[in-house]
């Protein structure tokens, strides 16, 4: 059964879009027609990225830095006439340390790079989504739903991204329509790197993660509100 989506005259912003699942979250919304507003820390012609800067409109901007973020923002409701749906893909992973061994510094970088960007995308671009009616999608992770040795904080800022969407969803019943998706260890370029003697079978494509994001924006869920979605696949 093939599934297919139709975003035109849709205005999407797409945080973290210069890795490889927020590449492809701009991918699949620039297919199914939407206007795609991408930004990243990083330049999108930077040996980094691996975003096609034909598929978007692309906003550098560190969302780390509150004034950054709501400038951003602001120019792409002004430049697009609003922002239909928000997905805040940006962030990052360390991990391998006990907590009596990791260094602030460490901690400091998760809670920045995942959380706070989460929240002040949020943050900033709740007032569009409020006047469209919008959505929200995050990324939080399986490994935020219970402790393990060796990452808790990476651990806890994915927890927090959870809560954080389900409280966003409560306090927009009826406006704004907000869930995360919960993914493993997605299968990315740095992942194989860090990992090459993992079972790369058993991770999930970024594409394949990105049509969740699709679904979740779309009117294919209009009763799905607060949700953790797992998007580990079926070899966990």
């Amino acid at each position: 059964m093939s599934v297919s989506f139709d975003f035109s005259d849709r205005v999407v912003l797409v945080t973290g879009a210069c890795g490889a699942l927020g590449s492809a979250v701009c991918e699949a919304f620039s297919e199914a027609g939407a206007t795609v507003a991408a930004s990243d820390v990083v330049e999108v012609d930077s040996e980094d990225s691996l975003l096609d800067p034909d598929l978007v409109s692309f906003y550098q901007a560190d969302f780390t830095d509150e004034e950054r973020v709501a400038e951003a923002v602001d120019a792409v409701a002004a430049d697009h006439g609003g922002i239909d749906h928000l997905c805040a893909v940006a962030g990052t992973w360390r991990g391998g340390q006990p907590v009596a061994e990791t260094d602030l510094s460490e901690y400091e970088l998760l809670m920045n790079v995942n959380l706070k960007t989460a929240f002040l995308a949020a943050k900033h671009a709740l007032p569009h989504l409020q006047e469209r009616e919008g959505t929200l999608v995050a990324v939080s992770a399986k490994s935020g739903l219970e402790g393990g040795s060796g990452d808790g904080p990476y651990r806890v800022t994915k927890a927090g991204i959870r809560l954080l969407v389900e409280t966003i969803a409560e306090e927009n019943v009826g406006t704004v329509r907000a869930n995360c998706v919960m993914p493993s260890v997605i299968d990315t370029p740095m992942n194989r790197d860090m990992m090459p003697d993992a079972d790369h079978s058993a991770w999930v494509d970024p594409a394949e993660i990105a049509r969740t994001f699709l679904a979740l924006s779309s009117d294919a869920t209009p009763v799905t509100s607060g949700a953790a979605v797992p998007v580990y696949g079926e070899k966990r």
